[in-house]
């Protein structure tokens, strides 16, 4: 296979053995920690054996973990503090299962665009940074609509103001297709962004459903060009991890409010028989690209 394979395991249930068992039976090098036994990361640190137990069974990896980090109110400083201590336990999670590189955003966007606030979330991140460049961990910073930084040029103008080695781009096509202002996640999205991606997240839609709002679709189905992105990134030489983040389920649509904020029983029901088709078409993708 060109590139690593993961799934975000709440996308299949929050049963990690179950999660395992669905990497086991597609062949996959990982799955990447969300929500898991109804536990956010930052909850998971004494469960840590328990983990490595279940993905030693199978030889699975830990491609990140997809932490909840700055998804806060900017002028809530309560909130501020309490994400420091999220990234404090993240980074501890993530070493403690090998991996080195743990998701972050910019924040909850309210009325304005990312330069009327983007002095203030770089102040803010002068904090986060002085932890992850002393652990000498990667934050990854996901292009997510309901955060300040909502697309390709959004993410590219703040990694460029940010100016951190340890801090690069998650690039996730499918949540470009939720931009405000339109952008097109392949090939405008992509260029902004493509010499900055550390790790990629596969989801797919379209900006308008059947009722003319968003909607999730199986990978291949929607307006991401799938193919060509895919092509891009290799012949770009990107090497690391597509984590499938189905969040598409068959004949149900997940609240938004759990799609901004996704874990627990409910955002993972059909999650296992949703990834199954989603990582079926996301293979015959790869394979037609060989």
């Amino acid at each position: 296979m060109i590139f690593k394979l993961s799934v975000i395991t709440d996308e299949v249930s929050q049963d990690l053995n179950v999660v395992a068992k669905f990497a086991d039976r597609f062949g996959l090098d990982g799955v990447e920690i969300r929500t898991v036994w109804n536990r956010s990361p930052q909850d998971l640190v004494d469960k840590v054996d328990d983990i490595r137990g279940i993905l030693k069974k199978y030889d699975l990896k830990v491609s990140a973990i997809a932490s909840p980090f700055f998804k806060a109110d900017i002028e809530n400083e309560r909130e501020y503090k309490e994400h420091i201590e999220i990234l404090k336990r993240c980074i501890s999670l993530a070493k403690s299962l090998d991996t080195n590189i743990i998701r972050g955003f910019t924040f909850w966007r309210k009325n304005g665009r990312l330069d009327e606030y983007l002095e203030s979330i770089l102040e803010k991140f002068q904090k986060p940074l002085e932890i992850i460049e002393s652990e000498g961990v990667m934050l990854g910073i996901e292009n997510e609509p309901s955060t300040f930084v909502g697309n390709g040029r959004e993410l590219a103008t703040f990694l460029d103001q940010l100016d951190s080695k340890n801090v690069g781009a998650i690039w996730d096509p499918g949540n470009d297709i939720w931009d405000p202002s339109g952008e097109k996640p392949y090939p405008d999205g992509y260029e902004y962004v493509k010499d900055r991606i550390i790790h990629v997240h596969v989801k797919d839609g379209v900006r308008s459903g059947r009722d003319g709002k968003p909607e999730f679709l199986p990978i291949g189905e929607g307006e991401v060009n799938y193919p060509e992105q895919l092509k891009a990134l290799k012949m770009d030489g990107y090497r690391g991890y597509l984590s499938l983040e189905t969040h598409w389920r068959p004949g149900k649509k997940i609240p938004w409010d759990q799609i901004s904020r996704p874990g627990g029983g409910e955002f993972s029901g059909l999650g296992e028989y949703a990834s199954e088709i989603c990582m079926r078409n996301l293979i015959n993708i790869l394979e037609s690209l060989k």
